[in-house]
């Protein structure tokens, strides 16, 4: 059974380093509550991991519908797809995600002892990774996540990672010379985060230990022992995204923007042959594009007509997706039952997503927006083409 790493920052302090999918952490955490006798465990979850871990909580349909609403389903996908590589790995050690975490809570509320959440909010983290991401970074972990493995037998095992820190922070490293933007958010951010949030337990005389990925375990200890851990200041920072600039929010509406400057242009000129030539080709594309991309989620017919219909119009209003309308439609149509509810947050391939009713409902969303979003801009194109 492979050592599970430990550092101490100080009397009061220890730090262990687990590997979230890992039996031999599960028994690490059980041992360290027992033997170092903590008055806090500190793990690193956030209020809606640590909900969703101690609660067994699944998706629902109320949650689903919500989800499409907010125009979240390309983020929970995203999700998802980051769940299912990791849930990859932790079918050999006969552990899902998460495990040694809540281990930890457990027995910490079993001995009567503080449980403190560390962890940055998932959402917060994704979409800030997200955002810091170059498209060219976006589109080689999307293409990561999508395609198949073919280094899997190559991949160390989890024992030889938690034995060997060197690989484990080269493995780290080959993250940030991936996704630099990525590396940023989940490595470097995240060992703040957490560094800024155990200093934050420690002006007391209570015995602290720290449960963290042993990925954050160098990064937390340079943070602690050099003074560098964010104040509050900076970990309010933290979890907040970026503020758009006004050009960046101004983007959604210079399609619609260019499209009634147009269309005032014809009216003004008096010439009907162009006004209905521009209608024509503005409806055309934006139907044509969004129903091929409600189609390649396999939508029911009904969400790819609701798709083509809405299109048009929603690409008039950035307030508006014509993949809310398609997935609201796809969800009535092809209503998830508990089950599917429930292996959602389980699925382990891409194929899966489309089999699954749940997972179909946010690719209809997702995939019906980005279809509206291509129509809309051929749309335009097309349009100044024609002047």
């Amino acid at each position: 059974m492979a050592e599970t790493p430990i550092v101490d920052i100080s009397p009061t302090l220890r730090i262990l380093g687990t590997a979230h999918v890992s039996t031999a952490s599960v028994v690490a955490v059980r041992e360290q509550i027992k033997t170092y006798q903590p008055d806090i465990v500190a793990v690193e979850l956030c209020a809606s991991r640590h909900e969703a871990l101690t609660s067994n909580r699944r998706l629902d349909k109320e949650g689903l519908l919500k989800v499409v609403k907010e125009g979240k389903a390309p983020l929970v996908l995203l999700q998802s797809l980051l769940a299912a590589e990791q849930r990859k790995m932790g079918l050999d050690e006969g552990e899902q995600p998460g495990a040694e975490l809540l281990v930890a809570v457990q027995e910490a509320e079993a001995a009567n002892l503080e449980v403190a959440l560390i962890d940055r909010d998932i959402q917060t983290t994704l979409r800030r990774a997200w955002k810091k991401m170059r498209f060219r970074e976006k589109f080689r972990i999307l293409r990561s996540l999508l395609g198949d493995d073919k280094d899997d037998d190559e991949s160390p095992e989890l024992n030889e990672l938690l034995e060997n820190q060197d690989l484990l922070t080269s493995l780290m490293e080959e993250l940030r010379t991936f996704s630099p933007g990525a590396g940023i958010v989940l490595i470097d951010e995240r060992d703040a985060f957490l560094a800024g949030k155990i200093s934050s337990l420690q002006p007391s005389d209570k015995k602290i230990l720290a449960v963290v990925g042993a990925g954050h375990l160098k990064g937390i200890e340079q943070h602690l022992t050099n003074g560098t851990v964010p104040d509050k200041e900076g970990l309010h920072q933290l979890e907040h995204l970026p503020v758009r600039s006004r050009f960046s929010k101004s983007i959604p509406w210079l399609i619609p923007l260019f499209v009634m400057s147009l269309m005032v242009y014809f009216v003004a000129k008096g010439d009907g042959v162009n006004l209905l030539e521009m209608f024509t080709v503005w409806t055309a594309a934006n139907a044509v594009f969004a129903a091929l991309g409600c189609a390649l989620a396999r939508g029911h017919p009904l969400a790819i007509l609701t798709a083509a219909a809405a299109s048009p119009i929603t690409s008039l209003n950035p307030t508006l997706a014509a993949g809310w309308f398609a997935g609201y439609v796809q969800l009535k149509m092809r209503e998830p039952t508990a089950e599917d509810l429930q292996q959602f947050l389980k699925l382990e391939s891409l194929g899966s997503f489309w089999s699954n009713k749940a997972g179909r409902v946010l690719l209809v969303t997702s995939l019906s927006n980005l279809g509206s979003m291509a129509g809309a801009w051929f749309a335009a194109a097309g349009l100044l083409g024609s002047l």
